[in-house]
């Protein structure tokens, strides 16, 4: 009896040791490309580092952080970027649930739709960007072309600042709403029959399904769907960067893309790792918001 105890022990003790030595290169993998940076980057911010001065001579405390707090720039970079996302992020999960209750429905060519919706997300955003680039340019443009058929006069879609930031937006939900669309299907896919079953014989129309039962189920899926656009909208700079670079001005200057600048063009890398942090910040209130609401009792 103790020599079987003693071998059930080894080989949980064996079995402990399987699993660390599997997981150990992700885990390693994730500290060296993470984590470590991550870390760095928090010191560097609390220093003088530049590229000028590649050292970390002195630490200035939240220098930098009040600094950046002070900059014009910084604040209309972050009302760019949240209104960025709250309009891509609402959009994108409006159209794309209403196409995907289309698309849960017994209709023909399903997968000819599918294979639509999959092309523009697997497309690179640098040439989606360049794309829409020449489709959008004020004189060479297709769209403008079209326009003109019509009766409708050159639009300079990317060079006034009130039409550049809704041009962003509208290349960024083309590109990405698909993503969504097959996120929220698959949630539509995975429900169960019978409360839809129930929910007619007792005479429910189809809005009532609508809101007291599909969507009720469709949290969990919901919430991530958005959680995960919403750090990926957060982190847009692709597009920025070849359609726009922030101009004209900086009425599309998002904070990634200012971040960029201040690196890059400002040398103040420093000052860029503080407000990297800062949008770190941002973004995990968001998430820890969305997660908070993915706490529910439904089982899908």
């Amino acid at each position: 009896m103790k020599n079987r105890g003693f071998s059930r022990k080894n080989l949980r003790v064996q079995e402990k040791l399987t699993g660390a030595l599997f997981i150990s290169p992700t885990l390693i993998g994730l500290i060296v490309v993470v984590l470590i940076p991550l870390l760095y980057s928090l010191v560097i911010s609390f220093s003088d580092y530049t590229f000028l001065s590649p050292t970390i001579s002195t630490f200035v405390g939240l220098e930098n952080f009040k600094h950046a707090f002070e900059d014009t720039y910084f604040w209309n970079s972050l009302l760019v970027t949240l209104k960025f996302v709250v309009i891509v992020v609402g959009l994108e999960f409006l159209f794309g649930f209403f196409i995907a209750l289309l698309l849960n429905r017994d209709i023909k060519f399903k997968g000819v739709y599918y294979a639509i919706l999959t092309i523009p997300m697997v497309m690179s955003p640098v040439a989606v960007g360049l794309i829409w680039k020449m489709l959008l340019h004020p004189e060479l443009g297709i769209v403008n072309y079209v326009l003109s058929l019509v009766g409708v006069g050159p639009v300079n879609w990317l060079g006034d600042p009130q039409g550049a930031i809704w041009s962003v937006l509208f290349v960024d939900i083309w590109h990405q709403v698909s993503f969504m669309i097959l996120v929220l299907l698959a949630g539509l896919v995975s429900l169960p029959n019978e409360p839809y079953q129930a929910a007619k014989i007792d005479g429910a129309n189809s809005w009532q399904i609508l809101t007291h039962i599909t969507i009720p189920l469709m949290r969990p899926v919901i919430a991530t769907a958005l959680l995960i656009r919403t750090i990926m909208a957060f982190r847009t700079y692709d597009i920025i960067y070849v359609m726009t670079k922030g101009g004209p001005g900086v009425s599309t200057e998002v904070l990634s893309y200012y971040i960029y600048k201040k690196t890059f063009m400002g040398l103040d890398l420093a000052q860029a790792s503080a407000i990297s942090w800062v949008l770190l910040l941002i973004v995990l209130v968001m998430v820890l918001v969305l997660f908070r609401y993915m706490r529910t009792d439904e089982v899908i």
